[in-house]
């Protein structure tokens, strides 16, 4: 087992020991329901790997480690209600399962016992790690701000779009890292490498999920494959569409992004027709491919053991390269 495998699997057990289910229970079970629906427990991971690579005990990073799956887990947590998702990880998400005035508390909660987690950390990286995570934080926000004002305009190119993603997804990565990082006492030009590797790797992993969302298997990826089409969802994918279709390609595209009642299946198949057509799965895995190569390159500078680089290498390409 790696190194980072081994970290999985403790971020696994500490979520696992986490559960409280205190009083009031309306605002605590939903809290454990979301931490129980699972996940790959990444960015926890990476944390304490980091941590370790840099020479300390993984585990003392381990209060951080779970502040940053805490936070990640309540900005899905509100993401689904912001974007009416009924399932999250093949089961039915908080506001459905309660209500959406449950999942709104409840994830308020989520984000102060991030905060509070946050805060036990040596006291030498205390302030330079709760700024990261502070800043970080709100840069997430400002993504899902982007990704909804995107909504409702068809002109977004694709250089917002990756903006965007790297504010809402690629920068948590990136903090987790740099954060654990710190922790073990790297020097603030290796974290602030770590970050950047965390930044590309996050950019790869986001347009992968655009990729499965058209292009996955519904069981594997967790969720109802075709939810991005059915949503007019500005992705990687169907703003290359849009920039790339032909007069008579814009018009249909253009049909379905403008219809209000139609069949969803109808609707998927017409869109990936075109995305087909177009051959925007080349283009999106191409991106892809030059974020994981800049981030293996940042690698090469780091100055921990080549096993340690390996590690981060092999977990970048199970990442990359992870079910389509």
């Amino acid at each position: 087992m790696s190194i980072i495998e081994r970290y999985i699997t403790l971020a696994g057990s500490a979520i696992t020991d986490y559960y409280s289910a205190k009083a009031p229970l309306n605002l605590y079970e939903p809290v454990d329901y979301v931490l129980g629906l699972g996940g790959k427990r990444l960015r926890p991971a990476l944390c304490m790997a980091a941590c370790h690579f840099y020479g300390g005990d993984g585990t003392s990073a381990g209060s951080a480690a779970m502040g940053l799956e805490m936070f990640h887990n309540f900005t899905l947590l509100h993401d689904d209600i912001m974007d009416g998702a009924s399932i999250r990880r093949n089961q039915p998400t908080v506001h459905v399962k309660w209500n959406a005035n449950t999942a709104i508390l409840s994830g308020d909660a989520m984000m102060i016992l991030a905060n509070q987690m946050m805060l036990n950390v040596p006291d030498a990286v205390l302030k330079p790690v709760q700024q990261l995570f502070l800043k970080t934080a709100l840069e997430v926000c400002e993504g899902q701000q982007y990704d909804m004002d995107f909504e409702h305009r068809n002109d977004v190119d694709v250089d917002e779009y990756i903006e965007m993603i790297r504010l809402k997804t690629a920068v948590l990565i990136a903090a987790s890292l740099k954060i654990g990082a710190l922790i073990g006492g790297a020097s603030e030009k290796d974290a602030s490498l770590l970050y950047e590797f965390g930044v590309n790797l996050g950019l790869a992993f986001q347009l992968q999920d655009d990729y499965l969302d058209v292009y996955g298997n519904s069981a594997e990826f967790g969720k109802s494959i075709g939810g991005d089409i059915v949503c007019n969802k500005k992705t990687f994918l169907l703003i290359n569409c849009i920039t790339n279709a032909n007069d008579e390609q814009r018009k249909i595209l253009d049909y379905w992004l403008t219809k209000t009642d139609f069949d969803r299946n109808e609707k998927i198949a017409a869109v990936t027709q075109l995305y087909n057509e177009l051959n925007i799965a080349s283009i999106s895995k191409m991106r892809m491919e030059q974020y994981y190569q800049t981030a293996l390159l940042i690698l090469d500078q780091l100055s921990i053991a080549d096993e340690y680089k390996n590690e981060l290498k092999v977990f970048a390409g199970n990442t990359l390269f992870r079910s389509k």
